[in-house]
C-alpha cells in the first residue's frame, strides 16, 4: 500500500507550503490553536486553482467537544455541502453523542451528503474517535456507515502513546478502514513509528512559527501562545524531511 503523508494545514499559505515540500494531501482547517475548525472557502478555492493537492476539508463549527446542537448541526451540515460544491475531495468531521458515542443518525447523513458528490469523496471521522469510550465498537460502527478513514492518536494525547492500541486497530481493522494516525508525528520518529504499527498514512503539522508585531501593542493582546508576536505556520523544510523519510 503507498504511503500517504497528509499535512494539516490552517490556511491558504499552508496549502502552498505542504505543497512546495511535495506533501500528498491536506487536511484544510481554520484556527488550527483551536484543534482546527471549518475553513474559509476562499482557502478552499485557492488550493484547489493552484496546486494539484488533494484537499480534505475540516468541518467542524466550533472549539470543544464534539456534541452538536441543533444550530451547530444545520451550520455543519451547510458547510459540507459548500465546501463539497467547491471542490474539496472529502470532509473530515466527527459527530458523538452527550455520552461519547457516535452520533449515528448524524455522521450517515453527513455520508450521505458527501457521497452525492462522487463515490471517490472521501469521508474522514477526525480526532472526535479520540473521545470516545470504545474504540472497537466505535471503528467497528464506522466502518458500516461507509467512513474510508479515521484520524486518531489512539486515544492519546500523542499517537506514540497510543501507538500499541494503533498498532492493534491497525492489525484488525486495517483491511476495512484506513487508519490515519496524527499527534505528534514528525521526521525524528515517523519511521518507527510505521514500522511498529504497519499504519501506511501519516497526519502531521510540520509547524513553525512567523511573527506580527501587530499582535502585540499598546494594552491590547490578540496572542494566543507564549510568544506575544507568532501565530504558526507549515514549514516547507519540515515537510520536505518527513515526505523524505516516509517515501525513501
Amino acid at each position: 500500500m503507498n504511503k500517504i503523508v497528509e499535512v494539516c494545514c490552517g490556511s491558504y499559505y499552508d496549502c502552498l507550503q505542504a505543497y512546495k515540500g511535495k506533501a500528498d494531501r491536506v487536511e484544510l482547517n481554520s484556527a488550527l490553536y483551536m484543534g482546527g475548525l471549518t475553513p474559509s472557502i476562499a482557502t478552499l478555492v485557492l488550493t484547489k486553482k493552484n496546486t494539484d493537492l488533494k484537499v480534505i476539508c475540516m468541518v467542524r463549527p466550533r472549539g470543544a467537544g464534539f456534541c452538536y446542537e441543533s444550530e451547530d448541526y444545520e451550520t455543519l451540515l451547510l458547510d459540507v455541502k459548500s465546501m463539497m460544491e467547491h471542490g474539496a475531495d472529502g470532509i473530515a468531521f466527527g459527530c458523538l453523542d452527550d455520552k461519547g458515542n457516535v452520533n449515528v443518525s448524524q455522521t450517515k447523513e453527513v455520508i450521505d451528503i458527501i457521497k452525492l458528490y462522487g463515490k471517490e469523496k472521501e469521508v474522514v471521522f477526525h480526532r472526535a474517535f479520540d473521545c470516545v469510550h470504545d474504540p472497537y465498537g466505535t471503528i467497528e460502527i464506522l466502518i458500516k456507515l461507509g467512513v474510508d478513514r479515521i484520524l486518531t492518536s489512539g486515544l492519546e494525547d500523542k499517537a506514540v502513546q497510543g501507538i500499541e492500541l494503533l498498532k492493534d486497530l491497525q492489525l484488525n481493522f486495517g483491511n476495512e478502514i484506513q487508519i490515519l494516525a496524527g499527534s505528534g508525528i514528525n521526521a525524528k520518529n515517523v519511521n518507527h513509528f510505521m514500522e511498529y504499527t504497519g499504519i501506511t498514512q501519516v497526519h502531521s503539522s510540520c509547524k513553525a512559527w512567523l511573527k506580527d508585531k501587530t499582535t502585540t501593542t499598546n494594552h491590547v493582546s490578540f496572542a494566543y501562545n507564549n510568544d506575544d508576536f507568532a501565530y504558526e505556520i507549515v514549514d516547507t523544510k519540515l515537510v520536505e524531511q518527513l515526505v523524505e523519510i516516509v517515501h525513501k
